[in-house]
């Protein structure tokens, strides 16, 4: 029995990886089986990235939050608090954004929220 190959999907499958693999240096890009490493390995922190970046942002605006309320004497704590508290339904990225591009607008949710 003559014996089979799979040359086109195998090649197939090279070019892929080595297509993903662009941009790499050195043999990173060239060899397949360090680019199939290396390409598998950046899918794996990627996967791993999109929820670190979902953290990473709400800590930055749980920041930006907290200094513009110290700037009304009170703390983010205390700012959360008093939101929950009136039932005023403003997520954090939106109050982040008041306390980053419109700090008034900000004052005036804090002394409403602070009554």
């Amino acid at each position: 029995m003559p014996r089979s190959r799979n040359k086109v999907a195998s090649h197939k499958r090279r070019k892929r990886v080595l297509e993903e693999a662009k941009g790499y240096v050195g043999a990173r890009s060239k060899l397949y089986t360090v680019a199939k490493n290396s390409v598998e390995k950046g899918l794996t922190h990627a996967y791993r990235d999109r929820r670190l970046k979902k953290r990473e942002y709400k800590s930055l605006w749980i920041t930006r939050i907290n200094a513009a309320a110290r700037m009304n004497d009170t703390t983010y704590s205390k700012l959360i608090n008093a939101l929950n508290k009136k039932n005023i339904d403003i997520n954090r990225k939106m109050l982040a954004d008041l306390a980053y591009n419109n700090i008034e607008a900000f004052n005036e949710v804090v002394k409403f929220a602070l009554k």
